[in-house]
């Protein structure tokens, strides 16, 4: 017994008509036969009672109609969804990204993807520097978006978009414009930044920034989270250098100074992993998302 047979016995069992359902079938009205009595012989039952003029279910061939439309159903579901996943149509991936751009690029890309891949399940995760490299390798993600480049063998980037830093004040502050920053200026302020961790491209662009005024910046709080230090900034407790893109998020009481300086934002992804999913969703990134400013 196969599918196939199972398949020819429901389309018999809803026409009830030999000659009409092997055309339906594409096959012989003989060949029918034969694989609706082999079906017969292996379950040891009859299905149909048939004379010249009727072909009718059997009391058992009514029960397994039932019950195999129902299991067939389930099947055919289940034959779509294995092919959707190898076609990386569907499953799960595994996206983390800097908090920075939750309101900026990432609901674009989101937006990209559940329209190219609606059956796609997205799990949003944020990583700490020091875990970006060890979660990539290890499974944990499937890609990230960093403001660094990852270099280790078997880990591929690519930049994708460009920030600039901005010097981020509130509301009622005196910095108006870069033109009232100066290293007098600056060295007045105390500075709220983020974690600067060691070999971080995105740490190294914040001091030279501050090389380029010529002044030590005086830091009383460092944090992970670019949300915290916006709502620190908010309640006045010092000024903060963040990217840009902040911006987008609902900031209310702050004002954003756009700096020269520019932080770049790279792709991550296994050069290894040949996972379709991953394959159509990094595409779908570098061919419609990605840009440099």
């Amino acid at each position: 017994m196969d599918l196939q047979q199972i398949r020819y016995f429901l389309a018999l069992s809803r026409d009830l008509h030999y000659w009409n359902t092997a055309a339906k079938m594409n096959i012989t009205q003989s060949a029918l036969t034969r694989q609706i009595q082999s079906l017969e012989s292996e379950l040891g039952l009859l299905l149909f009672e048939r004379n010249k003029r009727n072909v009718k279910l059997t009391p058992a061939g009514r029960f397994l109609k039932d019950k195999w439309e129902v299991e067939i159903n389930e099947i055919e579901y289940i034959h779509q969804f294995a092919k959707q996943i190898h076609l990386g149509e569907s499953g799960t991936i595994r996206i983390a990204y800097p908090d920075s751009i939750s309101a900026s690029i990432m609901p674009e890309i989101l937006a990209h993807i559940a329209q190219e891949y609606p059956k796609l399940q997205i799990e949003l995760v944020q990583v700490l520097y020091e875990n970006q490299q060890e979660f990539l390798k290890n499974y944990k993600i499937d890609l990230i978006i960093t403001r660094d480049v990852n270099g280790p063998p078997g880990i591929k980037s690519k930049k994708i978009y460009t920030d600039h830093l901005a010097l981020v004040v509130p509301e009622d502050h005196p910095f108006q414009s870069v033109e009232d920053l100066s290293t007098a200026t600056l060295s007045q302020q105390k500075f709220i930044l983020p974690t600067i961790d060691e070999g971080s491209s995105y740490g190294h662009i914040i001091q030279q920034l501050f090389s380029t005024f010529d002044f030590v910046p005086d830091v009383y709080l460092h944090s992970e989270f670019g949300s915290i230090i916006i709502a620190l900034v908010r309640k006045g407790l010092g000024i903060a250098i963040l990217p840009d893109s902040y911006q987008y998020h609902d900031s209310p009481g702050l004002r954003f100074i756009k700096l020269s300086f520019k932080t770049d934002l790279y792709l991550n992804w296994r050069t290894d992993d040949h996972n379709p999913i991953l394959s159509n969703v990094l595409q779908l990134i570098l061919n419609k998302i990605s840009k440099v400013d």
